[in-house]
Parts: C-alpha cells; sequence; structure tokens
C-alpha cells in the first residue's frame, strides 16, 4: 500500500494542536511539505521546528483566524503565488461553543459558519485552480459524527457540520472530473482540549466531577477509550495518499463504533 506522500504540498488547518497538530505532524513524516494554519504564531512556531524535514522538505506556516475569511483569502492568494500549487488541504478547526440548538443566538450561528463552511470555501476558491492545473488534489474535511447522528447539546456545531457535509458531497461531484477528491472524516469523542471543554461542560450540567462525567462518555463507546488525535491522523493521511485513489464524496467516521447507525 503506498501512503507516501513525497513531493506533495499540504495545508493542514487548526495546526497547532489536537487532530491538526497530529496530521501536520505525520504529514511530514510521510514527506510531505507542509504549510501550517492557526491563529497563535507563538504555537505556530513551535509546531513548526517540530515537524520531520528528512525528505528534504520546506515547511511554512500561515497565521491567520480561519473566520476572517478576507484575510484569509488574501493569505492563501499569496501564499499559492509564491509557492505555487497545493495538492492537499485538510479543512480543520475549532469547533462551536456548546449548547442548545434553539437557545443559540443568531450570531452564533453566523460565527460558526464563518469560521466553517465559509473559511473552507475561501481555501478551496484559491486552491483549485492550481489542482486542477496540476492534474488533482485532495481536499479533506474534518467535522463530526454528528452529520449522521446530531450530537446532545451541540446544537451550533450539528447545524454547521451538517452544511459542510453537504458543501463537501457537492465538491466531489463537481470536482471528480479533475482527479480532485473531496472526503470528510467524522471524529469520535477524541482526546483533545474540546474534549476537556465539552467533559468539564458536562460535568458542570449534571452535577458530577470530570472523571465521572468523563467514564459515562466512555461507556458509550464500543471500544471504551478516547481516541488518540493521531489516530484520526492516519485516517486522514490515508486519504490524502496515492492508495484512496479512487475514494471521494465519502463520510468516515473514527469513532470506535460509537455513531449509532450506519
Amino acid at each position: 500500500m503506498d501512503i507516501r506522500l513525497d513531493g506533495k504540498k499540504a495545508m493542514v488547518g487548526g495546526a497547532t494542536q489536537g487532530i491538526g497538530h497530529a496530521t501536520a505532524m505525520e504529514m511530514a513524516r510521510l514527506g510531505a511539505e507542509v504549510t501550517l494554519l492557526a491563529r497563535n504564531e507563538v504555537e505556530l512556531r513551535q509546531t513548526l521546528a517540530e515537524l520531520d524535514a528528512g525528505n528534504g522538505q520546506r515547511h511554512g506556516y500561515i497565521a491567520v483566524d480561519m473566520a476572517d475569511t478576507g484575510r484569509l483569502q488574501q493569505l492563501i492568494t499569496a501564499y499559492v503565488k509564491a509557492h505555487g500549487p497545493v495538492d492537499i488541504v485538510v479543512n480543520n478547526t475549532g469547533g462551536p461553543p456548546p449548547g442548545p440548538a434553539h437557545l443559540a443566538e443568531v450570531e452564533a450561528y453566523a460565527q460558526a459558519f464563518r469560521q466553517h463552511l465559509l473559511a473552507f470555501q475561501t481555501l478551496v476558491m484559491a486552491v483549485v485552480p492550481g489542482m486542477r492545473q496540476r492534474g488533482g488534489g485532495r481536499i479533506i474535511n474534518v467535522i463530526s459524527t454528528s452529520v449522521k447522528l446530531p450530537l446532545h447539546n451541540l446544537g451550533v456545531s450539528n447545524t454547521v457540520r451538517g452544511a459542510v457535509a453537504s458543501w463537501s458531497k457537492t465538491l466531489a461531484n463537481e470536482l471528480g472530473p479533475y482527479n480532485i477528491t473531496v472526503n470528510n472524516v467524522l471524529p469520535g469523542a477524541t482526546a483533545t482540549r474540546r474534549l476537556r471543554s465539552i467533559i468539564a461542560n458536562k460535568g458542570n450540567k449534571d452535577g458530577m466531577s470530570e472523571e465521572e462525567a468523563a467514564r459515562r462518555m466512555m461507556a458509550e463507546i464500543p471500544l471504551r477509550r478516547f481516541a488518540e488525535p493521531e489516530e484520526t491522523a492516519a485516517a486522514i493521511c490515508f486519504l490524502a495518499g496515492p492508495s484512496a485513489a479512487y475514494i471521494s464524496g465519502i463520510n468516515l467516521p473514527v469513532d470506535g463504533g460509537r455513531t449509532g447507525c450506519l
């Protein structure tokens, strides 16, 4: 099986922590030249220093708030002009705060759409012309198992993730003739900062310790544990590699079997 990414240029969102960080690290190890996207420049520099450059890669980073789509568009366009086409884009950004859908302010929905769907569309518009020029590419969206089964108390997140999933399937149909695949990876409960926040919120809401809240969450997962970010990164890197060339338009759960539907 060929999963090497030698000679490929990858752009990874949310690359300073969690799944994004693990994905950037693994893609660099597999030979890709990686450009990191995140807001915190200090953390970007730290992550950049950790990337494997044994294949002669010249990694880089772009410090940007994904919700600022105007600035994002300027920076990505300038990057492509200076460095050439991007082969792989991993759309990944932090999820909206928890809470019921019917109590969320309109602005909370607007912010979530800016940070996810609109940011992802901004990236796609900037990189697809180069992918077409190069004869192909990979677009991988890190979203959530909520696109299959909405998650409790994540109303805004459920809404925007579903929109991204439908957008992705539409893109897969449109870009397939240009040898550009578009897929979604759906992480389940993964040991990240966001999961710690969700556990704390659940514990406070239900009047229990964080340890008990975590145990109850793990009891709902057939594998009885949370995922490590590297396990989700492995799925992303597979979809980015040569062996996944005929896979497009899918939702791939990496959730330990938790999602209660096919």
